[in-house]
């Protein structure tokens, strides 16, 4: 049988593992962590070069284990990672020729990021880079509405400043990420900023774009690259919230992440108190997948280099649901056209074996009302137990969708559950496709 669902736009990169995947993980790390009050301290607080020093001189992650943050990762039913390779900061986790501002020359005294690469490589997940196309460090980036400068006197700062050398260090830069590392699969750069009152903008004119983006292609053809330098690419990613439905462009749909963080900041922040709980991180990811799209979930390591106890706690609590739901995500999208779910339930599609998956976000009184679905279904089971779920030929007189009329009523399936239900964060009922 063919079903109807909706086939993003063809782009250069091979993102044909990328919608396979489905849930990745982000990792920001840098000086920041050591402040432990948002990775934007430096900006939000207007901190000097000269007074944000000190992070410099004290990074020393003694407690980092490249292979536990990878293996913490697999355990939540990751498949890929993203790392801040250089932040707006412009800190360098690598060794990197071009200059003096890299973990080598802290009291890490090494090159962070190759033995990061190999730990999660290990583990059969993708490696995927961040880079920041701002950087607050370097000699000849110019002022703009986020520069921690801003309030000073412009004028003197960016004196002999050529914003045009510091694109020529970002292409460089590039090139050494791309090339010093073998395969990376994702090249997630982060972001131009858009024109104030006081500053003009920056964008795809001042990183020179379109030759960056030959450049990237030219050394890694198979490469994801994000929309962040003002020309579309692969991969369209919304930061910090939910998408309606499949995002798409110019009306046609896309391949696309959410970005979303645990708590409210991206690096760590050790009094941030709204962290996101294990059921709702677990919706997120669903309802995520329920509209095409993959969840990209960010953690932000300690200043000693550690996964700190509330990150810990929420993938161990994912990989709980994900090792017995899993195959209700890997390989899923949306739901064919004709398949609408009801209120408090997301469907997921998986087009190579024909299984639709309900999810439920509030668990129903015995029975579940699938509207559309009458003779199309051959057999119903618990995803966390293989359990059979009954499939009854007729809408009961008395229970969940009771009352329903018209053509919903005569399409319709209904399930009988059992009650109590599964412990689950998300009951997941794995429908069997004719």
């Amino acid at each position: 049988m063919k079903y109807d669902i909706p086939q993003p736009v063809r782009t250069d990169g091979d993102t044909s593992w990328f919608t396979e995947a489905r849930f990745g993980m982000f990792i920001h790390w840098g000086l920041y962590a050591l402040a432990a009050r948002h990775e934007w301290v430096k900006s939000i607080e207007r901190i000097s070069d000269a007074d944000y020093q000190k992070y410099f001189e004290r990074f020393d992650p003694d407690l980092f284990d490249p292979d536990a943050w990878a293996q913490a990762a697999a355990d939540a039913g990751m498949k890929y990672f993203v790392i801040t390779t250089k932040h707006h900061e412009g800190f360098c986790l690598w060794d990197s020729k071009l200059t003096d501002y890299k973990a080598t020359n802290t009291p890490a005294g090494r090159d962070l990021l190759r033995p990061m690469v190999e730990a999660f490589r290990k583990r059969g997940m993708r490696v995927g880079f961040y880079h920041s196309l701002l950087d607050w460090h370097h000699d000849h980036y110019t002022i703009d509405q986020h520069h921690p400068a801003r309030d000073g006197d412009v004028a003197a700062f960016d004196k002999g400043r050529d914003l045009s050398k510091y694109t020529d260090f970002l292409h460089a830069q590039t090139r050494e990420l791309l090339t010093e590392f073998g395969r990376v699969d994702i090249l997630w750069y982060d972001f131009s900023p858009a024109a104030s009152d006081r500053f003009p903008g920056k964008g795809k004119n001042e990183w020179r774009s379109d030759e960056l983006i030959k450049l990237v292609r030219s050394l890694q053809p198979k490469i994801i690259l994000d929309d962040r330098l003002e020309i579309d690419q692969d991969l369209k990613t919304p930061e910090q919230f939910q998408p309606a439905g499949w995002v798409q462009v110019n009306g046609k749909p896309v391949v696309w992440e959410a970005c979303q963080t645990f708590s409210g900041s991206w690096g760590y922040h050790r009094d941030e108190a709204s962290w996101k709980s294990v059921d709702l991180l677990i919706r997120m990811l669903v309802d995520t997948v329920s509209k095409g799209g993959n969840l990209l979930l960010n953690v932000g390591p300690t200043g000693r280099g550690e996964f700190d106890h509330r990150a810990l706690e929420r993938l161990a609590g994912i990989g709980r649901w994900m090792r017995r739901h899993g195959r209700s995500i890997y390989g899923c999208t949306q739901a064919p056209s004709d398949m609408h779910a009801p209120s408090d339930v997301r469907y997921t599609f998986n087009p190579a074996t024909e299984r639709l998956y309900a999810h439920l976000f509030a668990y129903p009184f015995r029975h579940l009302f699938l509207p559309g679905l009458k003779g199309k279904v051959k057999y119903a089971q618990l995803l966390n137990d293989a359990s059979e779920v009954k499939i009854l030929a007729s809408v009961p007189e008395h229970g969940y969708g009771a009352g329903v009329e018209g053509q919903s009523k005569r399409d319709a399936i209904t399930l009988e559950l059992p009650i109590p239900g599964p412990n689950e964060p998300v009951p997941v009922v794995e429908l069997f496709l004719k």
